[in-house]
């Protein structure tokens, strides 16, 4: 009897899933925990959009990406420098010592003896434009650079290694250009968004729900695009891609445009993280988060998207609970972690999960040419 009471929740919560999220996140968390421990909260969400991006493109397009710091990345600094910007004009030591240049200026710019704002500064005075702009120029070109190799493609592991080189580039260019983007040191010290203070508690409970809110937003984009016949000749690419290339479809359109999905998922999460944490750093866009990335997907498991969150949530609050309490061994055991969910769990916790509940659940087998 128990048995079956078990089941029937489990099977009302995989139903009612974006549901539960918004009422746990939105809700219940909340009400429950502390400041400091909601603010850690919304930080770990905003990881978890580039872990549901890497389900859409790894789980069911067969493609694995190690670049999606890149597109991260891009979001948390075009946040950063619109908030930059709006706090500029704020600051009346930067305003004296930039007097001279004829506008208030960037304090980092600044201490780098820029006298003129960069042209491409310009528009992220516009909150409208910045929004916009994280919205629409990671997916531009997430498209444009998946399409051109996916026309000629290539694929598996040859695309994974491309993406972690593009990711090293960006990085490196991003350290290399300190007067523009702050350098290895990054950019910080925000002090508003639209005129509201970001010390405030309320604008920090009103950025958390919203986090939660797009989250919920494109988890639910992601299940109806699945459910789709997109979905569905997506997945038979990944099985059997020159089967799906004969019976007329292009299989390189439809893996550029989830991957440019994938691209505006993270970076709406980047844009988010720099609101919530206050930063915007090149350690966010290279190689090491773009694989971590992976790893929250492949923890909850790399066929559910709603597992990407779970396995986000787990693996960085293993990683907090390991840095607080061994501090000289916390990589080893972090990394321990997802040596054992690999090898004994390959399908992530979320398959783990359905064959408690399910015993005769089959566990899908993905071929990755």
């Amino acid at each position: 009897m128990i048995k079956d009471f078990l089941n029937n929740v489990y099977e009302f919560l995989r139903k009612y899933s974006l549901i539960f999220i918004l009422i746990l996140f939105g809700v219940v968390f909340p009400l429950v925990l502390s400041d400091f421990r909601l603010s850690l909260m919304a930080k770990y969400l905003c990881f978890s959009f580039p872990a549901v991006g890497i389900v859409l493109i790894w789980g069911y397009g067969g493609i694995l990406s190690l670049g999606q710091g890149i597109f991260f990345g891009l979001g948390n600094y075009f946040m950063a420098m619109f908030l930059k910007l709006e706090a500029a004009s704020l600051d009346t030591s930067a305003s004296a010592l930039s007097q001279f240049y004829g506008s208030s200026l960037p304090d980092f710019m600044v201490w780098n003896s820029i006298e003129v704002l960069p042209f491409w500064w310009e528009p992220f005075h516009s909150l409208a434009f910045t929004i916009f702009a994280i919205l629409l120029i990671p997916t531009l070109v997430g498209f444009v650079l998946a399409y051109l190799f996916f026309r000629r493609r290539v694929g598996n592991v040859y695309f994974s290694i491309i993406t972690l080189a593009l990711a090293s580039i960006l990085t490196i260019l991003i350290i290399g250009q300190q007067g523009f983007t702050g350098g290895l040191n990054g950019i910080t010290d925000f002090k508003t968004i639209a005129g509201f203070s970001l010390d405030s508690n309320n604008v920090k409970l009103v950025m958390y729900l919203t986090t939660v809110v797009l989250l919920a937003t494109f988890l639910g984009l992601g299940q109806l695009l699945l459910k789709s016949r997109f979905g569905s000749v997506l997945i038979a690419i990944r099985d059997q891609e020159n089967r799906v290339r004969f019976s007329g479809y292009d299989p390189a359109l439809f893996k550029a445009t989830i991957f440019a999905f994938a691209a505006m998922i993270s970076a709406v999460g980047g844009a988010l993280f720099t609101l919530q944490v206050g930063l915007a750093s090149p350690s966010l866009v290279g190689i090491a988060p773009s694989v971590e990335f992976v790893i929250y997907a492949a923890i909850g498991g790399r066929l559910s998207l709603f597992g990407a969150v779970y396995g986000s949530l787990l693996a960085l609050e293993a990683k907090t609970f390991f840095s607080e309490h061994f501090v000289q061994f916390w990589s080893y055991f972090v990394g321990a972690t997802f040596v054992i969910i690999v090898r004994f769990l390959p399908f992530g916790l979320a398959k783990l999960v359905d064959s408690i509940f399910n015993p005769e659940v089959k566990k899908s087998v993905i071929k990755n040419d």
